[in-house]
């Protein structure tokens, strides 16, 4: 057993991107954070499955070219091999929980050239 607390971390970009709460042994687990118009680039896991809960505001989520437009409460879960891509189009900060399993030190898989449909 272990207890963190989210101030003792850093978002990977100042203030927005992920915020590792955990990495491995299993799962990964993060608080991400996109201010208004800030993107994630496309990418996809070749063995994690992802999930993203919306904990504040509302985010667009492209999976394999379908546009997914999330709020508070909702989940998403992606599978391995499903291109995603996030924007946040709001005038607003979103806030979200990611977790990713089974944990692999290296699964990100970022596609060139990609071109969003938003």
């Amino acid at each position: 057993m272990f207890v963190v607390h989210e101030n003792d971390f850093e978002y990977r970009f100042g203030n927005s991107g992920p915020k590792y709460l955990m990495k491995g042994p299993r799962m990964n687990f993060a608080l991400v954070q996109f201010q208004p118009g800030e993107e994630f680039p496309a990418h996809y896991h070749e063995v994690m499955e992802e999930d993203f809960f919306i904990l504040e505001g509302e985010v667009d989520i492209v999976v394999d070219d379908s546009v997914v437009h999330l709020s508070k409460g909702q989940l998403i879960h992606i599978e391995p091999g499903e291109v995603h891509f996030v924007k946040n189009r709001s005038d607003a900060p979103v806030k979200m929980i990611s977790t990713l399993a089974p944990f692999q030190e290296v699964d990100k898989v970022e596609v060139d050239n990609y071109v969003s449909p938003i």
